[in-house]
């Protein structure tokens, strides 16, 4: 499989690397959750009820959430190795020809595409800061520093996005293995001081926590989601690293140091309820808790990495299915395809994440922000799986019905909690998932009304062939016309003749489509028909992980009356400029938006990887 080299690598080498990038954000959530349940907005007492029944919550969200939903289910749902909310939806798509619930799945995929970017925004920022707020468990006079070291991280991070990640990223594994052990000896050392912490483990306590005060338990999901934040990461980097290594990851080491670690916790708190301002750091001996706090930064700016590099892939992704304008990508890496820098994302990133932190200013602030964007995503997969189950695997509707039921009350319960958190900072999210939304939606449908208008108005090619091929004076060369529409007449070709009155002795109409899988063989890349008296149409296929390069695209056409030199090739680009009109179709503000986003979206020349000095441009007008 083209862009994929996990059949070469060995198990072990994968998993390793899935603990580094895949695990990074879930992994750090022991930072912050068990603080945030009982110190966080809707603190809970200190007691034996309040603490196991949390605990318990925890092990049994991770074990039905994570280990049932996401490990053993949802990674079987890959889409030719690919994972993710739109790699979700071009399978079931694909799979099942859209269908009656075509729109809602397109709507339901952007929705859960619009809420990932919230969340990327909050990670980075929630995750540093709580390493660093550790140093006040150090030393009481280090709480003015926290602030301003953690804005020096995450400025430095993403200062290097442009350099490439690869060589830091090989450090990933080794060091989120060790951080890991670190969680794992840490939890063991604590549950031995207070073993009873392992009653925790029975799901009676969650019950009674929920019988004994239903609204305080309601409100406190909230907060103990905080502990599978990241579950979505291990389906959108299945493409990374394939579904066997993250598996065998989750199993050992990340869920028994997870576990172990929330144990833990528990422990200290059952043992010293004082300890519940940071249990995280206070579970090590004093001599211990700077080098923890070292390591605990490390590992939040390798989950930040983690959540900045799966930005890059789902804006690669919307680009190419067009959910959103060219954009310029640049690969930071010869060997490694999915080693991809899209500046402007990056800087729009670092920008509101700074924002947040200047904001927020402390993690228990941002984590009233956090879990709204997480568990809105985690419910749109859920309904998506269960369109995936019926339509594509065909399961009995009694056991879909059940396994979509279960996840819907889990999903929805935890989606609700989050939903009273909206004025403490939820709203942040949610505002992002909006505007990201509109702006998805708006580009997708202006497009589609662009290209109707285009049609409405292109005259038949063989009329085209019949009138002018013989008319006009033939030069010779190649001329290729790029044109979204694989029939008609391209407005570049009409305008050229009128205002150059000739035509290239070859003549190529040129489509480029994005097909709804991920890579697409050299082999399957092309299609093309000879149109008589010069004229070539042809369609290049392209995945929608790959970069579309036309040039060394047409180096593999044949029987195209001879062979691609590209110094006698020019290519010639259509450049609408968009007229805003009442016409039914979008409002007016919505025009103005696509119009704006079509001015600000890179030129085709750059996108499709042509040659500069053999691009011409041509202008016209449309009325959307």
């Amino acid at each position: 499989m083209p862009g994929h080299s996990h059949a070469k690598q060995g198990l072990a080498k994968l998993a390793l690397g899935a603990i580094g990038v895949v695990y990074g954000d879930i992994g750090t959530s022991p930072l912050y959750a068990m603080k945030e349940v009982f110190v966080g907005h809707h603190p809970l007492t200190v007691d034996q009820l309040h603490v196991l029944g949390v605990v318990s919550l925890m092990f049994w969200s991770l074990m039905l959430i994570v280990t049932l939903k996401y490990v053993l289910m949802i990674l079987r749902a890959d889409n030719n190795g690919e994972g993710g909310s739109l790699s979700l939806l071009a399978l079931i798509q694909r799979k099942s020809g859209g269908g009656r619930w075509g729109a809602s799945l397109v709507i339901l995929g952007v929705l859960a595409t619009a809420l990932f970017f919230g969340d990327c925004m909050i990670t980075p920022a929630i995750s540093v800061l709580s390493a660093v707020e550790g140093l006040s468990t150090v030393q009481a006079g280090f709480d003015g520093w926290v602030l301003p070291i953690s804005i020096a991280i995450l400025v430095g991070l993403f200062y290097i996005q442009s350099v490439g990640t690869a060589r830091v990223g090989k450090l990933f594994g080794p060091i989120m293995l060790t951080y890991f052990i670190v969680l794992s000896v840490l939890g063991v050392i604590n549950i031995a001081a207070r073993p009873d912490v392992l009653m925790a483990l029975n799901p009676i306590w969650a019950v009674r926590f929920a019988m004994n005060d239903g609204t305080l338990a309601f409100l406190a999901l909230g907060s103990v989601v905080l502990c599978v934040t990241g579950a979505e990461a291990l389906y959108a980097d299945m493409g990374h690293f394939g579904r066997r290594p993250i598996q065998l990851a989750w199993a050992v080491p990340v869920l028994p140091a997870l576990m172990l670690n929330y144990l833990g916790q528990g422990a200290l708190l059952l043992d010293n309820p004082a300890a519940a301002s940071n249990p995280f750091f206070l579970m090590a001996s004093e001599q211990f808790r700077l080098p923890l706090v070292i390591l605990a930064t490390m590992a939040t700016v390798i989950a930040s990495q983690a959540v900045i590099t799966g930005a890059y892939s789902v804006v690669q992704q919307a680009v190419q299915l067009g959910l959103m304008p060219r954009i310029r990508i640049d690969h930071t890496s010869a060997s490694e395809a999915g080693q991809i820098y899209i500046p402007v994302i990056n800087w729009a990133l670092m920008t509101m994440v700074l924002l947040l932190i200047l904001g927020f200013r402390e993690s228990s602030n941002l984590a009233a922000a956090y879990g709204i964007a997480v568990t809105g995503t985690m419910f749109i997969t859920t309904c998506m799986m269960g369109v995936l189950f019926r339509r594509v695997w065909n399961w009995p509707l009694w056991l879909v019905a059940g396994f979509v039921g279960l996840f819907v009350l889990i999903d929805g319960l935890y989606f609700a909690s989050n939903l009273t958190k909206v004025p403490d900072g939820g709203w942040f999210p949610l505002l992002v998932g909006i505007v990201i939304f509109i702006m998805l939606t708006t580009w997708a449908k202006g497009r589609a009304l662009m290209i109707e208008r285009l049609r409405e108005a292109a005259m038949p090619i063989a009329v085209f062939i019949r009138s002018a091929a013989n008319s006009a004076a033939r030069v010779p060369g190649t001329a290729v016309f790029m044109t979204s529409a694989a029939d008609g007449v391209p407005h570049a070709l009409l305008h050229n003749l009128k205002h150059n009155k000739v035509i290239h002795e070859r003549v190529i109409l040129l489509t480029v489509k994005i097909a709804d899988v991920p890579f697409v063989q050299d082999e399957m890349r092309i299609k093309q028909d000879d149109l008589g008296q010069g004229f070539h149409r042809m369609v290049l296929k392209f995945g929608f992980m790959q970069e579309p390069d036309v040039p060394a695209a047409l180096a593999l056409a044949k029987n195209c009356s001879g062979e691609f030199k590209m110094m006698e090739t020019s290519f010639f680009l259509a450049r609408q400029t968009l007229l805003t009109s009442d016409k039914p179709g979008m409002a007016i503000w919505r025009e103005k938006l696509f119009a704006w986003m079509l001015r600000n979206a890179e030129s085709a020349m750059e996108f499709f990887r042509l040659p500069t000095n053999r691009v011409v441009e041509l202008g016209s007008q449309v009325e959307i």
